[in-house]
């Protein structure tokens, strides 16, 4: 059930954020082209992948050049699977089954939306000089550190004693 949820969870925060890869390229998202405009519209909640990272014009215009293309070949999201599951969660009776297989086929088509995007912004990446590269991976650093401690803020204080005195024995 754990693992279902958390797929679920993995599911909706990446349809929900969109990607912005250089200063005036369109984000790229699980949602068609129209629903971007709505990120850029908002700069403050764009989710830029190389904040911090001074790029060349012609790094930008690289960058741009691959977003373009991956908005092309990126699988789109099923809108006739997200009615599917919707017809299962409010049924009358519950199907655990069919609820399960539904999520697994869309888990899957969102991985493979992973898979393609993980590729692109590898490829963005090696556009990067090594300076580039060590600025991006320190920001990296610094965020996970960021989220660390904020998960770690969240634990009830019981995890919390528990973990601590596991640790220290």
């Amino acid at each position: 059930m754990f693992k279902a949820a958390s797929i679920g969870l993995a599911t909706l925060l990446t349809l929900s954020s969109g990607v912005v890869l250089a200063d005036g390229a369109k984000p790229v998202s699980a949602m068609p082209a129209e629903h971007d405009s709505t990120l850029l519209d908002k700069p403050q909640e764009r989710n830029t992948l190389f904040d911090g990272v001074n790029l060349t014009e012609q790094q930008r215009q690289q960058m741009r050049d691959l977003m373009h293309q991956a908005r092309k070949d990126l699988p789109h999201v099923n809108v006739e699977q997200m009615e599917t599951m919707h017809r299962l969660v409010t049924a009358e009776k519950f199907n655990q089954a069919a609820v399960r297989a539904q999520a697994e086929l869309m888990a899957q088509e969102q991985v493979d939306r992973q898979v393609e995007m993980a590729r692109i912004r590898n490829q963005m990446f090696n556009l990067l000089s090594p300076e580039q590269k060590d600025v991006l991976n320190r920001k990296h650093e610094q965020r996970m550190k960021e989220m660390q401690a904020q998960l770690s803020g969240l634990q009830p204080p019981s995890a919390q004693k528990t973990s601590s005195t596991s640790t220290t024995e």
